[in-house]
């Protein structure tokens, strides 16, 4: 007889279980599950009182329209490889996720590489992920940071602009204090300010180094936030003064912000890009999604929608009305407008629909081009962009 299997919040004996399973079930010890001990919870499955899977969640606010939204964000999960194949993730998941919609998540966050998976639970990518490797030397000869001070170390002032500088995007963690010192733990990372003489930080710049078999090292970029060009300049400018000990700056898959920096003054376009799996995105709790989101304040507008239900048996109509920079969303009886499956929902919410064109070539079905146009008009004010990993 197959025991039972039982979902349980982690003590500290089932805390230790669950790393050792992950150990076997990634390969390799994963780190996330002791250094975020006190901050994550931690939901296992058991059978016979043993851990047969699980995974971290951590509840904090992402970035929406320049709103903090409090999202679940969803790590380090797995299952162990002998109960694979018997439906345990998805149970997982929602178990996971009940004790943070409780405690008043409305989105939530996951990076997995089995993307399959989580579109089947409701999770799409807003946008494509890229990993970028750039050569020292073309880094020297291309860009200069002139009068600007560098120092080592991370300051309030500097972690006060990382937050200024991540509500100008669509998905960026609005950081804990004890955020910064769980990435520089882990990653064992290295942190710079950059600033002119006499003026506050304008550039923080996160890497770590690791020493190569032969000569040199390999050197990677976990943050690299910039309030204006000139401190992109000098920070782009910084690494590549490593060009004695680097061959090549890698900017970890997420790290290099999506604006066009490197094609518009390498003096020659010779990086090199590799796609990774992406952060992929869910609403929760549709109405509350949109009420703590921020918005545009030049938007007002009532615009008819149908979004598929959470299970995927029937589609329910609501009117969205955008008007001074909030926004709420009713149910109505109101026929037509734009019709949104729950994972086009999620993209649409980040801004992942840049224009008509490419919401349609989507599958996002709309009675008009103008009223599928004001929708993305009011999520696009921001590029998504998600550079943390958990």
């Amino acid at each position: 007889m197959i025991e039972q299997l039982s979902f349980v919040a982690a003590d500290d004996s089932l805390w230790q279980q669950y790393g050792e399973l992950a150990t076997r079930s990634y390969g390799h010890p994963v780190g996330d599950i002791r250094h975020l001990r006190e901050h994550a919870d931690l939901r296992v499955a058991t059978r016979a009182g043993k851990v047969v899977a699980g995974g971290l969640g951590l509840l904090v606010p992402q970035f929406f329209g320049g709103s903090p939204v409090p999202s679940a964000c969803l790590g380090a999960g797995c299952v162990a490889p002998e109960e694979r194949g018997e439906h345990l993730a998805t149970r997982m998941v929602a178990e996971r996720l009940r004790p943070l919609r409780e405690r008043g998540a409305v989105i939530s966050t996951i990076s997995t590489s089995s993307n399959g998976y989580a579109r089947r639970l409701g999770w799409e990518a807003p946008a494509p992920v890229f990993a970028w490797s750039v050569t020292t030397d073309d880094l020297r000869r291309s860009f200069t940071g002139e009068n600007f001070d560098i120092e080592h170390g991370l300051t309030p002032d500097a972690q006060n602009l990382q937050r200024e500088l991540a509500r100008q995007w669509n998905g960026p963690v609005l950081q804990p204090d004890w955020w910064s010192s769980w990435k520089e733990n882990k990653s064992a990372l290295t942190t710079y300010r950059f600033n002119r003489p006499g003026h506050p930080t304008t550039g923080l710049l996160s890497l770590a180094m690791k020493r190569r078999e032969r000569h040199g090292m390999n050197l990677v970029v976990h943050d690299f936030w910039a309030a204006d060009e000139s401190a992109v300049a000098a920070m782009l400018a910084f690494l590549g003064r490593h060009n004695t000990r680097a061959e090549t700056i890698e900017f970890r898959r997420g790290a290099l912000p999506p604006y066009p920096t490197l094609l518009h003054n390498l003096h020659r376009y010779r990086p090199t890009a590799q796609a990774w799996h992406p952060w992929m995105l869910r609403i929760l709790d549709i109405r509350e999604a949109i009420r703590l989101r921020g918005w545009p304040a030049d938007i007002d507008t009532t615009v008819p929608i149908e979004i598929e239900s959470e299970n995927g048996d029937a589609w329910d109509r609501y009117v969205l009305q955008v008007t001074a920079g909030s926004a709420e969303i009713s149910p109505t009886h109101i026929e037509g407008g734009v019709s949104f499956t729950r994972k086009q929902l999620a993209v649409w919410y980040a801004g992942g629909y840049r224009t008509v064109t490419s919401a349609r070539m989507a599958g996002v079905l709309a009675g008009s081009d103008e009223a599928l146009l004001t929708l993305i008009r009011s999520t696009v004010e921001r590029e998504p962009w998600l550079p943390d990993h958990f």
